[in-house]
């Protein structure tokens, strides 16, 4: 956007980085390990799997690439810094792989951040593909980083690497990324011209991405009053956080955080059972596909999707943000009258229990061809 002509509208730091909301949140990613334990139990590949975590769970380790951006305010030689202390091999190939992918901003930093690794922005209002395009993709994006595990754990990139990725680590992270995959916003990106109309970067350098929905605020035709106080949901964390916990509609959702999960674990136990002993439809990839290739394969099977999450919405008062050190674009996302008179959540939900429910077996299936 042209910010010598129109002013920076809203100009102070909104103090987060674009990954740093939790895919899923900490519930998603639990349930798509989980699956993939189930999957596993009482197989060699469990055994293996249990020798490299020291004996942390998938359902643990599916957690564990969200919880060290932690570290990230004062790192993680700071002595109040918080320690995996019953299992300190971890603990330190987790501390090595930070420093490795430090945090920033400058997409020219020789080392990347470890937040750049859990998503890719490709563009959403045309439909293509991942490899149609530039504008959203990096090296060291997940479409990149999934493979890069793949490769550590068969020995292709060895443990000794620039990223201190270690096998555990590969594990820990694949257990991850292979549920951040299948968040729609964690691959599909809106970007808007200095207008704040929908623009393709590709052929558009100035346009401004949607930060996948982090930096803007999505508003329901089903929403309930927001009391005094409540701020309006972040797009982002719609997806994250009420579409999974939509799937425990008989549990209230304005509850202490303890009593919450509470009640909300029996139900989440029987969900991930009938999960794992369920097949998912249209699961499986192609018999002929490389596995190296399966993340782009993921990544384009839900772009489609991402396409739809944007589409179903209305998008209003866009305008520039100054975030740190960087301009972004921020504004209103408001749900449209859908032709098939599905309410966004109700369809949301529906496509966050398919695609969690396919990310666990797909994470068992990839760690049985890996291990």
């Amino acid at each position: 956007m042209n910010l010598a002509r129109r002013g920076i509208l809203v100009a102070f730091a909104i103090g987060a980085f674009r990954a740093s909301i939790l895919a899923y949140g900490p519930l998603g990613h639990q349930i798509v390990g989980a699956i993939a334990d189930e999957r596993l139990a009482n197989t060699p590949t469990a055994a293996k799997v249990d020798a490299l975590l020291d004996g942390l769970r998938l359902e643990k380790a599916a957690l564990l690439a969200d919880e060290i951006k932690g570290w990230d305010k004062k790192g993680v030689d700071d002595p109040r810094s918080f320690h995996y202390s019953a299992h300190r091999n971890i603990d330190k190939q987790l501390r090595d792989f930070w420093r490795a992918n430090q945090p920033t901003h400058d997409p020219n930093s020789p080392a990347p951040s470890h937040h750049w690794f859990h998503y890719t922005d490709v563009p959403v209002m045309l439909a293509q593909r991942y490899r149609d395009g530039y504008a959203g993709r990096s090296k060291w994006d997940i479409v990149h980083m999934i493979p890069f595990c793949i490769d550590v754990l068969q020995g292709r990139i060895p443990e000794q690497n620039e990223r201190k990725i270690t096998k555990p680590v590969a594990i820990i992270l694949l257990a991850h990324y292979v549920a951040d995959i299948h968040q729609p916003l964690h691959v599909g990106a809106a970007y808007f011209d200095e207008q704040g109309r929908p623009t393709d970067p590709d052929r558009d350098k100035s346009a401004l991405a949607d930060e996948g929905g982090n930096t803007f605020t999505i508003e329901l035709s089903d929403e309930p009053p927001r009391e005094r106080g409540i701020r309006k949901k972040k797009f982002h964390g719609f997806w994250d956080y009420d579409t999974v916990n939509a799937l425990f509609l008989q549990v209230p959702d304005r509850l202490p955080k303890e009593e919450l999960e509470a009640k909300i674990d029996p139900l989440k136990q029987q969900l991930i059972h009938d999960m794992a002993t369920h097949e998912p439809r249209n699961w499986q990839v192609p018999s002929n596909a490389s596995i190296d290739g399966y993340a782009e394969i993921w990544a384009d099977e839900i772009l489609p999707i991402a396409r739809e999450a944007h589409a179903r919405l209305e998008f209003r008062n866009v305008k520039p943000l100054l975030d740190g050190d960087r301009v972004v674009a921020m504004g209103e996302a408001i749900e449209k009258p859908a032709p098939d008179r599905t309410l966004y959540r109700a369809w949301a939900t529906g496509i966050v229990r398919d695609e969690l429910h396919k990310a666990g077996w797909r994470l068992a299936d990839l760690l049985q061809k890996i291990l």
